[in-house]
């Protein structure tokens, strides 16, 4: 069933040859924009560059089958295709390529990526999703190869979701699903995990996705021979082709510069798709890339003269050149004219980019030589201050940072001194830092008035009769009333769907909500990511079930690259409020007890990580988060499913706040601050230490990621004096982390008559069994001891040595 590209679609000749040589236009701006940007690199004006040259022609196919509503989820070559639907100028490029922290003229990043990484905006200027519909939509690329591929997933699955699930307003988010998730992969990037992963994933699943592959035989400077078994990816994938009588992928294979049969090919691809919700599989071969990898090295140092011959006679725009000429759409004369002209626009553009680029830097510089000139004529230190002011005088293209380093460095000299001069120099240095640091470091959470820290606690409440129920069933029951309150929400991952998780906290959920809603997934923890990724972007809202905290590393990359720095590296205009839940903490063995928090917290800013005590905390988070936009891991505490809860009766309504502690037992003598599984130790210690005079005032965590907004520990502290760190990371992880945010932040410190202390686990993953877990993670006798010991130091007479 392999399918040949159908005919292009009749037009009447003047307006096809007006369509071609409009094409041809794109494709050879966006050449002069590669060509342009690597001298920029060279000439030391931009940083690194990887552009989209020799990847022309079939991104105009692409963007030709490419329907507004519709995304896109691709890589770090598709410059083509984002001026072909209008959504990245000449300016924007070289912008992006000097890395202009202004939206406005960088739209994709704000500076925050290199140049080379393509998204649009979902979010407004209030924070608030945007007719989608009536856009072209490109979710946000990331270098890492291949890791733009899970997400491409979820963005499919999300057409399959608005067209077979009842209930959802789709309005400005779909149209009965009949949009396609277009990826984009280089051949080599085909080598990864990855791809295999999502590409296995999409034909069980049965989404409308097309995956373009462009080949152009090396991956960096690596050959194909050593990227992919029989040098082609289409031919190793083609047991994926679909059947007569099995589902699966449509297969496609084209020239990289035949552009007639590449526009038949895109445009029959986005035809199956969108009808049939079938994935589709687009194997562009024979492509070339006339500047190598990047502006790193040259492609001569890797291809034979042979290859390089061929790749000069067969790039897509020459060849797309030659067939306008052979079909009289055009003559030599008139290409030769219009690509003048484009040489021209290009510089141009390039010329308004640097200046907007420079300008204000410039007039920040004539500002601060201004005030540094006063500082050489008034303060006694003029001499060593002069050199200064000249080295910044003397730079022709200063940066940012070279007007500030004079500013500061001069600062340093009239420390001893006072004069308005130097007082106006204090408040420029002041208040630049304040603006140009938010360019660099703002949006890393929702920085809007519905964000998640903003959701007021609403507190469970109880009939007079509550019944104490296995604590699976609070999650449940809560589960079951977002689902009814939330048509949007969903739910998926491994054994999620049948037999309702492994723990039973969604029990009967799939038969009342559907297969689709509450769903089982395969052994695919990274993909399973991306599905949420992919769906949140598009205004669903996907749980992401990984079973075990230990599984999570699976999926790391895809939720540190991907999911926590999408609104950071959008500036603020994409989000994906995927929730992932999982469960850690003690159980049995290595891979059975999770608490890898010290990674987590490192790794996923811009994720909230909540860690419950409990199962009400867990539900009144997932109450929460359904009413803001941002991602988050709630980690439930494994060993507390079978344990005895009280059953609210306002499920779905009471919420856990976000970034705040609570106090659950008040103490005199020290503060322990804990969180998860270990908090039920802590508390066993604290009653057992009051019959030894020592009061133990006990403080939840509750979410680690953001930590005690109010510093409410710090109040705790004042009245205690001392300050002890538990948990059951290995050393150096999440304790370190809160010790530090409690003494730099909240200056605790001025309050203490004792050392702050940790107590966390061996530098070990934990031993299995019973006894295994007592000695790899702090006991309920190590918290005694540990908090006797502090006070041994405190009153030897009161509190004498216990061993």
């Amino acid at each position: 069933m392999q399918t040949t590209p159908e005919p292009i679609s009749d037009l009447s000749f003047e307006d096809f040859k007006a369509t071609v040589i409009n094409d041809y236009k794109i494709a050879v701006t966006s050449r002069e924009c590669s060509l342009l940007g690597r001298r920029e690199v060279l000439t030391g004006k931009a940083k690194f560059g990887i552009f989209g040259d020799g990847k022309e022609v079939p991104q105009l196919a692409m963007a030709k089958a490419f329907k507004k509503g519709d995304w896109r989820s691709g890589y770090y070559r598709d410059q083509t295709f984002m001026m072909a639907i209008d959504e990245f100028t000449i300016e924007n490029f070289f912008a992006g390529l000097y890395a202009h922290t202004d939206l406005n003229c960088d739209p994709m990043s704000a500076g925050k990526q290199m140049g080379g990484h393509f998204g649009t905006h979902s979010l407004d200027e209030n924070g608030k999703l945007k007719n989608l519909l009536e856009q072209y939509n490109s979710s946000a690329d990331i270098s890492p190869t291949a890791g733009q591929m899970p997400r491409l997933l979820g963005l499919a699955q999300a057409s399959k979701i608005f067209r077979n699930v009842e209930g959802i307003n789709q309005e400005g988010l779909s149209q009965s699903g009949n949009e396609v998730a277009w990826g984009t992969i280089g051949n080599a990037s085909t080598s990864e995990g990855m791809f295999f992963e999502t590409i296995n994933a999409a034909g069980v699943l049965q989404v409308p996705m097309v995956i373009s592959i462009w080949d152009d035989d090396y991956g960096i400077s690596v050959h194909a021979k050593h990227q992919t078994t029989k040098e082609n990816i289409s031919e190793i994938l083609s047991g994926f082709q679909r059947s007569e009588t099995e589902a699966g992928f449509e297969i496609i294979r084209v020239k990289g510069w035949d552009y007639p049969a590449l526009v038949d090919a895109f445009e029959q691809a986005g035809k199956i798709a969108r009808e049939e919700h079938v994935p589709v599989l687009l194997h562009v071969t024979e492509l070339t890339q006339p500047q190598g990898h990047s502006t790193s090295g040259s492609h001569e140092r890797y291809k034979s003269k042979d290859r390089l011959q061929w790749e000069r006679e067969n790039d897509c725009n020459v060849k797309m050149r030659e067939w306008m000429i052979d079909n009289q759409i055009a003559t030599d004369d008139e290409l030769q004219e219009l690509e003048k002209q484009i040489k021209r626009s290009v510089r141009e553009g390039k010329r308004k980019a640097w200046d907007a680029f420079l300008n204000p830097i410039k007039e920040e510089k004539k500002k601060v030589l201004k005030l540094l000139e006063a500082l050489v004529n008034e303060s006694a230190n003029g001499q060593f201050i002069n050199p200064i002011k000249k080295t910044l005088a003397d730079e022709k293209d200063a940066l940012k940072s070279d007007v500030l380093t004079a500013a500061r460095k001069a600062l340093r000299f009239v420390a001893q001194e006072q004069s308005e001069s130097i007082t106006d120099l204090k408040e420029w240095v002041n208040t630049y830092i304040s603006k140009e640091q938010a360019n660099y470091s703002s949006h890393v959470y929702n920085e809007f008035d519905h964000k998640a820290t903003q959701v007021p606690m609403v507190a469970p409440q109880y009939d007079s009769e509550a019944l104490k129920v296995d604590a699976r069933i609070v999650l449940r029951d809560n589960f079951d009333a977002l689902f009814t309150k939330y048509p949007e929400s969903l739910v998926f991952g491994e054994d999620t769907g049948t037999i309702g998780d492994v723990n039973q906290g969604l029990e009967g959920l799939q038969n009342k909500y559907g297969k689709l809603r509450v769903a089982d997934a395969g052994i695919r923890e990274t993909t399973i990511v991306g599905q949420g990724i992919g769906m949140a972007l598009r205004g669903l809202r996907p749980i992401a079930e990984i079973q075990y905290l230990d599984y999570i590393l699976y999926a790391i990359a895809t939720l540190s690259d991907d999911l926590a720095t999408l609104r950071y590296r959008t500036h603020g205009k994409q989000t994906a409020p995927l929730i992932v839940r999982t469960r850690g903490h003690r159980l049995e063995g290595i891979w059975h007890s999770g608490s890898q928090m010290g990674a987590l917290l490192g790794l996923l800013r811009g994720v909230y990580i909540l860690t419950p005590r409990n199962m009400t905390k867990a539900a009144g988070f997932y109450n929460t988060l359904m009413q803001s936009d941002e991602p988050a891991v709630i980690i439930e505490c494994l060993n507390g499913y079978r344990l005895k809860e009280q059953l609210p009766s306002n499920l779905g309504e009471f919420t856990t706040p976000i970034g705040q502690v609570e106090l659950i037992r008040e103490g005199s003598d020290i503060t322990v601050v804990s969180y998860g599984s270990t908090l039920r130790l802590v508390e066993q210690a604290a009653k057992e230490l009051q019959s030894s005079g020592i009061s133990v005032e006990i403080i939840d965590a509750q979410s680690l990621l953001p930590f005690d907004l109010n510093h409410d520990t710090v109040k705790s502290i004042a009245k205690t004096n001392r300050i002890l760190v538990v948990d059951e990371d290995m050393p150096g992880g999440a304790s370190a982390y809160l010790l530090q945010h409690i003494l730099d932040e909240q200056k605790a410190f001025r309050h203490l008559d004792s050392a702050p202390q940790t107590l966390s686990a061996k530098p070990h993953r934990p031993a299995y069994g019973t006894d295994g877990d007592y000695f790899s993670k702090p006991s309920a006798e190590d918290i005694f001891e540990k908090i006797y010991e502090i006070m041994h130091e405190v009153n030897p007479e009161k509190y004498p040595t216990i061993r």
